[in-house]
């Protein structure tokens, strides 16, 4: 029984639900379009500059948003960290729209392949609020899911009137920096289902290219549901694929050749039977449309009126002649085409736009046997995933994964390397969500999401270590996390890093490391964040060399020229030489503070300059 809610009719409501039965297409996001129903009611205004295009509310801020760099850093963190001195793949916590920001320059053009599984807006979905002016201090407040008042952060609910734009503000900044950071074959996998399929396509056809669009990949998520909306029981969900350039492909499946075989001893190898009739009629294709004799039985065999032979009667001749067409022990058989193997012109076929049934319920399953428990609902199938990064990738590749979640990508990524003895590395990035306090994941001991992916990689590694036997397989993975720089008033304008460290002076953060230090160097030159950095002792000075020599930091106090001369001879030893200038090449960084004095300094540059050793900064 319905209850009576002492309210008086609402006349605008019902006025609007009218119109929106007449005219669906004057809503937009819960709004009316009144230029689009005075065109509905023929009502038409000239617009010279009518044109198509995709744009919603708050598009040019999004814009800003992407080319605005991060005032962040990225700090390691070891005791989470596993394998950390000889691993190559990466797990970063944070903002993702930062940390790509930070990417920008160590993995420009390295990455051959992206997968993202990002918030489908569903009206439950947490979707990113970015903030133009301070995203470092908005990923803090997000972090705590709180916003600057102290409010609990809510869900994009469909009651939102940007409801849709919000989610393409999100989006659109971190496909624009994604695309950056693919190689120039690199491909994007994107995962999404219906309420954004079609808002998608259209962004990525903005950002990557309409030429660039690989394929729209389905696959069968579970068979029936009881939640069928209007009588339909929507079962799949999309992957869009893009290329970075369309002269870009994928894989594809190898073929099999167990069908070919070789009974009669063909000189020419192993073959099989093939058809030798279309799929076109005589009426379309009369010149396919004739009888063939057997030149050995004098049989005529004549092909079907709806399904003609392939090839023209001349060049049938020469088949026959060439021994190429198998003619039937029956009259009533049909002749077959006689296909070598060595004709095959690829070993793989094209990969279906279907891909599968990869049941959800399956893939929770399987997550929970490895973390022994229901601590993460929904993930994405590693044979799902393992199917991807097989199609997008080489052996040697780099795969990133920036809405990591639970960390399938990362499982993926080391169960295919187990497979074809691959080194494809992984970098996974992820907002630390907390996790309900209700969760079977909170009462687990899991605080947020970045605890249950590198929980996961820990023991998904292992078992796969551990199932294909082989010992030298890569399992491990740094930790670093997002966080605000090092250095108290960092000019972000990494373009002009010489003059801004030159520039600084005394301006470390206390509760920073030397460690934390190195790695904001590491992405203000632009290195990759796995380059082996080895700690030296000279002087009783700690030094990093990072590359080899590439990069040498010295960032302890109380340096003196005998450790600067001893430096020097590291460099000589070490550093990578370059044979065009004839020299060895290495660039010193300094803490400007941990000179002796300002006779030390002028002494030291004066040494390393003496020695060829002319790029030297301070910090």
């Amino acid at each position: 029984m319905t209850q009576l809610n002492g309210k008086s009719m609402n006349i605008i409501e019902q006025n609007i639900e009218k119109l929106k039965s007449i005219f669906p297409e004057i809503f937009s996001e819960g709004k009316i379009d009144f230029a689009k129903l005075e065109e509905e009611l023929g009502a038409f205004k000239e617009d010279a500059n009518e044109r198509y295009n995709f744009t919603w509310n708050g598009k040019s801020e999004a814009k800003k948003i992407a080319l605005t760099p991060s005032t962040g850093t990225l700090r390691p963190c070891k005791d989470e960290s596993k394998d950390w001195d000889t691993t190559q793949n990466l797990y970063i916590e944070g903002d993702n729209l930062e940390v790509l920001k930070l990417l920008q320059k160590s993995y420009h053009k390295k990455v051959k392949m992206i997968y993202i599984d990002p918030p489908y807006n569903t009206g439950k979905d947490f979707v990113y609020k970015d903030n133009f002016r301070d995203n470092i201090k908005n990923y803090m407040q997000i972090t705590g899911q709180v916003d600057s008042d102290g409010n609990k952060l809510s869900t994009n609910s469909e009651t939102n009137g940007r409801y849709h734009s919000d989610w393409l503000n999100m989006m659109y900044p971190r496909l624009k920096l994604a695309r950056n950071l693919l190689k120039d074959d690199g491909v994007i996998f994107i995962s999404i289902d219906d309420n954004e399929v079609a808002n998608l396509r259209k962004l990525c056809d903005e950002i990557f290219g309409e030429d660039n669009f690989v394929a729209e990949f389905i696959w069968k998520k579970r068979s029936g549901a009881n939640d069928a909306k209007n009588f339909v029981s929507i079962d799949h969900e999309y992957i869009l694929c893009y290329s970075k350039y369309s002269f870009t492909q994928l894989k594809g499946i190898e073929k099999t050749f167990s069908n070919y075989k070789n009974p009669d001893d063909d000189s020419r190898g192993d073959w099989m039977a093939d058809n030798l009739t279309c799929n076109k009629t005589a009426s379309e294709r009369p010149n396919l449309f004739y009888k063939l004799i057997d030149p050995k039985t004098n049989i005529t065999y004549a092909c079907n009126p709806n399904r003609v032979w392939v090839y023209e009667r001349e060049r049938m001749e020469r088949l026959i002649q060439e021994e190429k067409i198998i003619f039937p022990k029956k009259e009533d058989g049909t002749p077959m085409y006689k296909r070598h193997k060595n004709e095959v012109r690829s070993s793989f076929q094209p990969i279906s736009s279907s891909l599968g049934d990869f049941f959800n319920a399956n893939s929770t399953k399987k997550l929970r046997e490895i973390l022994n428990g229901q601590i993460f609902d929904y993930p994405k199938g590693i044979e799902l995933i393992e199917i991807l990064v097989n199609q997008g990738s080489d052996n040697n590749d780099i795969i990133l994964d920036f809405f990591s979640g639970s960390a399938t990508t990362a499982h993926a990524v080391m169960k295919l390397n187990s497979e074809d003895d691959g080194n494809r590395k992984f970098i996974c990035v992820q907002l630390p969500e907390t996790t309900d306090e209700k969760s079977e994941a909170f009462k687990a001991g899991y605080k947020n999401i970045c605890e249950i992916g590198k929980e996961r990689i820990r023991r998904a590694g292992e078992k796969v270590k551990s199932e294909s036997g082989k010992s030298e397989l890569d399992i491990g993975f740094k930790v670093l996390k997002l966080d605000s720089s090092n250095i108290k008033s960092w000019d972000s304008d990494f373009e002009n890093l010489q003059t801004n460290l030159l520039e600084s002076v005394e301006n470390i953060k206390s509760d920073r490391s030397q460690e934390d230090l190195v790695y904001e160097i590491l992405l203000k030159y632009g290195i990759e964040l796995t380059q082996p950095i080895e700690e030296l002792v000279i002087n009783d000075k700690k030094i990093y060399s990072v590359g080899l020599g590439t990069i040498v930091c010295c960032l302890d106090n109380h340096m003196d020229t005998d450790a600067v001369e001893k430096l020097v001879e590291y460099i000589k030893e070490n550093a990578f030489y370059d044979e065009e200038k004839k020299k060895r090449h290495s660039r010193v960084v300094f803490k400007d503070s941990n000179f002796k004095d300002s006779v030390v300094k002028t002494n030291t540059l004066a040494i390393l300059k003496q020695n060829g050793i002319d790029e030297v900064v301070s910090i």
